[in-house]
C-alpha cells in the first residue's frame, strides 16, 4: 500500500482570506490525520497573495498539537532565508513538543522574488553567489557537534540540547538535489508539480547513488504531485480551471489568489493562453479516482517513489476536503487507518 502525503500551501482564494486559509489548512490537516495521510507538509513562500504561511515552523506546531498521529513538517524551510542555528534551534522545540512527528524539509530557493529575498536576508551577513551547501553543512553541526576544535561555535549549544533534530528532507525539482540528497544520505522530495526535470530520472538517480548516513540508513523517495479529484471527471474538470488560470498568471508575473470557477470561465483567454494551459495540464492530474489513479501508477512505478505527495490548490475548500478524501480512499489508505 503506497502512503499518500499532503503538501499544504494555505491557498488564499479571491473568496478566502489569509487568516481563515491558515484555518483551512488545521481543518484539512486534521481531515488527513483521520483519513490516515502519512504526512502533513507546510510550504514557506513570501509575498505572495496566493500563500498565506510565510512561516511553517509556527503552522507545523499548531497542526501538530491539533492531530494526533500524522508527521507533521516543512515542505520546505528556505534554507537561505534563515541562520542554520535558528532552524535547528526551532525544529528540536518542535521535535522536543512533539515526538516522532516532526519533518524538516529543506528548499535552497528562495521562494519568493529578488526584492523580497533581499528584505528577508538584508540584516545577515552578505554571501556571493549559491550558500545551500555551506548553510547545510552548518545546520548538520549543530546536530553532530563536530566543529573543529578551534571554531567558536563550539561554545554554542542549540537548544533543547536533550533532543535530536527531526528526519532532515532535501527538497528538489532537478538533478543537483537529487544527487546532493543521495551523497549526504536524506530522504527526497520530488516537485514533479513544477519542475521542467524529470521526475523518473530524479529519483532513479537518488536511489542508484544513495549513501547510508547518521540521518538515514536507506533511501526514501517522495513523489510530490498536484492532484484534483472529485466523484465525476466533469466537475473535477470545472474544478481545475480555477488552477489552470491561477498557473497561467503566475507564468505572467502576476501571483494573484486563487481565482473562483465563474472568474475562470469569464476570462477571455487568447489562443496563446489556451496552449500554456494545456502545456501545464502535463503537471496536473484532473478527474475521478478511477480515471487519476490509472494515471498516476506509470509515474509511481517509474520512478519507484516510496510515498505520494499531493498537493491541491482547490478554490472551495469542502471540494478540496473531498479532494484528499476520494484519492485516501482510491488508495486503500482509509481503510488502513481504520
Amino acid at each position: 500500500m503506497l502512503p499518500l502525503s499532503v503538501l499544504d500551501l494555505s491557498v488564499v482564494t479571491t473568496g478566502t482570506k489569509p487568516a481563515q486559509a491558515l484555518r483551512n489548512s488545521i481543518d484539512l490537516a486534521q481531515d488527513a490525520d483521520r483519513l490516515g495521510y502519512t504526512r502533513y507538509w507546510l510550504a514557506e513562500h513570501h509575498g505572495l497573495a496566493s500563500v498565506a504561511s510565510p512561516a511553517p515552523d509556527i503552522m507545523i506546531g499548531q497542526i501538530a498539537a491539533a492531530t494526533s498521529r500524522i508527521h507533521v513538517g516543512s515542505g520546505g524551510v528556505m534554507l537561505p532565508n534563515h541562520a542554520p542555528l535558528v532552524v535547528a534551534e526551532r525544529f528540536k522545540m518542535l521535535e522536543a513538543l512533539f515526538p516522532g512527528r516532526i519533518d524538516l524539509g529543506l528548499g535552497r530557493a528562495p521562494g519568493t522574488d529578488g526584492v523580497t529575498a533581499y528584505a528577508l536576508r538584508n540584516r545577515l551577513e552578505a554571501r556571493p553567489g549559491d550558500d545551500f551547501l555551506e548553510r547545510l553543512q552548518e545546520l548538520m553541526l549543530w546536530e553532530t557537534r563536530d566543529f573543529p576544535p578551534d571554531h567558536p561555535f563550539n561554545k554554542v549549544v542549540a537548544m533543547p540540547d536533550d533532543t535530536p533534530l527531526p528526519p532532515l528532507w532535501l527538497l528538489g525539482s532537478s538533478d543537483y538535489s537529487a544527487q546532493l540528497a543521495a551523497q549526504v544520505g536524506m530522504g527526497f522530495a520530488f516537485a514533479h508539480h513544477f519542475a521542467s526535470f524529470d521526475a523518473v530520472a530524479a529519483l532513479t538517480h537518488y536511489r542508484a547513488h544513495f549513501h547510508p548516513s547518521r540521518w538515514r540508513p536507506a533511501p526514501h523517495a517522495i513523489l510530490a504531485v498536484a492532484a484534483v479529484v472529485a466523484p465525476t471527471d466533469d466537475e473535477a474538470e470545472e474544478l481545475a480551471l480555477s488552477m489552470d488560470l491561477n498557473r497561467l498568471q503566475r507564468e505572467r508575473g502576476n501571483y494573484l489568489p486563487i481565482p473562483s470557477i465563474a472568474e475562470a470561465k469569464a476570462y477571455p483567454y487568447s489562443d496563446a493562453d489556451r496552449a500554456i494551459i494545456a502545456r501545464n495540464r502535463s503537471k496536473l492530474f484532473v478527474g475521478s479516482a478511477a480515471t487519476i489513479v490509472p494515471r498516476l501508477m506509470p509515474l509511481i512505478e517509474a520512478s519507484n517513489a516510496d510515498e505520494l505527495m499531493v498537493t491541491s490548490a482547490i478554490y472551495d475548500h469542502a471540494a478540496r476536503k473531498r479532494s484528499y478524501a476520494l484519492l485516501a480512499e482510491a488508495f486503500g489508505i482509509e481503510q488502513k487507518a481504520a
